[in-house]
């Protein structure tokens, strides 16, 4: 069975940084499962910046299905996590499955990789604290609340985690997270 990673995401979740790290985990060769509240086609948005805004827009984005839901999801078939940013996580960092599944990844140091709103799901588990990341600027003070220390970087490595600003950060982001799972978790033949 090919090495499995899971993305665990939600409605109006950012378009580009779920399917940015699905296409090109598979590419690398991964077994790539996108989780979310519910089995159910998920409804993506895309976040830019225009001319004479204070901060981002958003705007209807891409479709697509789960795989499954975050209570079938076991974390011990899962060599690695991807996080990706959005609106998804505001709401999401609420979810009790949600919650036990990452925590069951940070309790293994399973390579993690997470981008834009994404930290605020490891921010609601506890698992910052002491660690540096970076995020979407904005959340600098609520990961330093949660106790990390925040670098307005395009990639934070932290042992096994990885953390990036925005989907503009994607190159640095994947690059770091594959040079991790090439060591912990390295591609598995179907």
């Amino acid at each position: 069975m090919p090495t499995q990673i899971l993305i665990v995401t939600g409605d109006a979740a950012e378009s580009l940084e779920v399917l940015y790290p699905y296409q090109r985990l598979r590419e690398e060769g991964y077994d790539v499962h996108i989780a979310a509240p519910t089995r159910k086609t998920l409804r993506f948005v895309v976040h830019d910046f225009e001319p004479g805004y204070d901060t981002y827009t958003e705007k209807p984005g891409y479709t697509w299905p789960a795989d499954l839901a975050f209570a079938e999801v076991d974390p011990g078939r899962y060599a690695a996590l991807v996080i990706p940013g959005g609106r998804a996580p505001e709401y999401l960092r609420n979810d009790p499955e949600l919650r036990k599944i990452l925590k069951a990844f940070f309790d293994a140091d399973k390579p993690v990789a997470q981008i834009c709103h994404g930290p605020l799901l490891t921010a609601a588990i506890d698992s910052l604290q002491g660690r540096r990341v970076t995020a979407y600027p904005a959340l600098e003070p609520d990961m330093q609340a949660a106790g990390a220390g925040f670098q307005d970087t395009e990639a934070v490595v932290d042992g096994t985690l990885v953390s990036a600003r925005a989907w503009p950060d994607h190159p640095a982001w994947m690059r770091e997270f594959l040079k991790i799972l090439r060591t912990k978790a390295p591609v598995t033949p179907a």
